[in-house]
């Protein structure tokens, strides 16, 4: 068992254990927050017509040249376009067809131009000004040809994305399964949400939240509820979830004290404890292990500290569990806003966001970082980097930053 673990070390061990995917076949109204288990390829062009972008008159550019608006172009009206129909005529010299938004650009016409910019009556439309051929139409095929590539497989499904499967009238999207994820707390002092609160006790917050965390990954997470700080009742209740479940994340236990039960579990079990604690704070209380191809992995019991270790250590790894393809957080560089004063004998973890001032993108830091401090995540979209041994960083001081998208 490896101990002390470096922190990228920690979060390859873990993403290098296999991961059994399996996949069904979804409504495309049921696809939202699933993982694409296949690519989608464009079968028509869309748009499937050449159409106009607004409300107005289809045209041939070459009939305005001479408008000016002391002499402009009068050009006959043949039809009127509503989005849905079929023009019936073509345009030839001195015609223009009245043409309302989305509507398919009758033959002949190559520009359209806005009611605004015209004076027209039931038979006749006046130009003010030359119009270009070949502009103001929206093409056949401007988004996607037959043949291209709409989405990648391991695309976490989101509205852009349905509406480009939906464009190509592809009803059911083959996905991968939602990995079960049971969350189980440990720790006698716990006490379910919804319940009084005993004395001495405190609800247990982590189960909801890692769920929530694992949700919006596109897992299927399982309330495992909590047990108390025995062993072999924390083994059991681990058993009894990987039976039904990919993956076991448990909370509480995983440090040093007389009641942190995470390692001795895992041997109960019979599982491969692969590492204990890595070197990064909040959140290095962390435990990794095996048992049957099935990670089990025990976070911290603060609540900060336990989003810290399951982000930095493990969501690399539950994204691979659930298909996706975009397993890493993006790495970028940030300016500090406001100085670091403390010391860093381990990696530390920060959250904040991006802000960008004078043109140039710092990091802030939101609010509490301790590892109770859970209010601080909201409104986060980073987590920054204070390398181990730094001393006090002064602003303006570049560091490494994940977006948490």
């Amino acid at each position: 068992m490896l101990k002390n673990v470096e922190t990228n070390a920690a979060c390859n061990i873990i993403f290098s254990q296999a991961a059994t995917l399996r996949t069904e076949t979804v409504a495309l109204g049921d696809a939202n927050k699933r993982v694409l288990a296949s690519p989608i390829i464009a079968g028509i062009p869309y748009p499937p017509f050449d159409r106009s972008p607004y409300d107005g008159f289809a045209l041939r550019g070459e009939d305005t040249a001479s408008a000016t608006p002391e002499s402009p172009v009068v050009l006959k009206i043949t039809e009127e376009i509503p989005a849905g129909i079929a023009p019936k005529y073509d345009i030839s010299h001195g015609l223009a067809a009245k043409i309302l938004t989305g509507a398919p650009i009758p033959h002949g016409a190559d520009t359209t131009i806005k009611y605004e910019d015209t004076e027209f009556d039931e038979s006749l439309v006046r130009i003010f000004k030359p119009i270009a051929p070949n502009t103001d139409i929206v093409y056949a095929g401007a988004d996607a040809m037959p043949g291209d590539l709409i989405v990648p497989e391991g695309t976490l499904i989101a509205a852009p994305i349905i509406a480009a499967i939906a464009n190509q009238g592809i009803a059911r999207v083959e996905v991968y399964k939602k990995p079960a994820i049971t969350v189980l707390s440990t720790g006698t002092e716990l006490c379910e949400v919804g319940e009084p609160l005993r004395p001495a006790a405190i609800y247990n917050s982590n189960v909801h939240t890692i769920s929530s965390y694992l949700s919006e990954t596109g897992a299927a997470p399982r309330n495992g509820g909590s047990v108390p700080d025995d062993p072999n009742v924390i083994a059991a209740a681990i058993m009894s979830a990987l039976e039904s479940s990919d993956m076991v994340i448990t909370t509480g236990g995983a440090s040093v004290g007389d009641y942190d039960w995470a390692v001795r579990s895992a041997e109960i079990l019979g599982a491969d404890v692969l590492f204990w604690k890595v070197s990064m704070r909040p959140g290095g209380a962390l435990m990794a292990a095996v048992k049957d191809g099935k990670v089990i992995l025990g976070l911290s019991g603060n609540p900060a500290a336990a989003v810290l270790g399951l982000l930095r250590i493990a969501m690399p790894y539950i994204k691979k569990l659930c298909g996706r393809s975009d397993c890493f957080f993006p790495e970028i560089d940030l300016v500090l806003r406001d100085p670091y004063p403390k010391n860093s004998p381990k990696l530390r973890i920060l959250r904040g966001k991006l802000e960008i001032i004078d043109s140039r993108a710092f990091f802030v830091e939101g609010g509490g970082q301790g590892s109770e401090e859970v209010s601080s995540f909201a409104g986060s979209d980073l987590l920054a980097e204070i390398p181990m041994g730094s001393p006090p960083l002064p602003a303006g001081t570049v560091i490494k930053a994940y977006r948490l998208l």
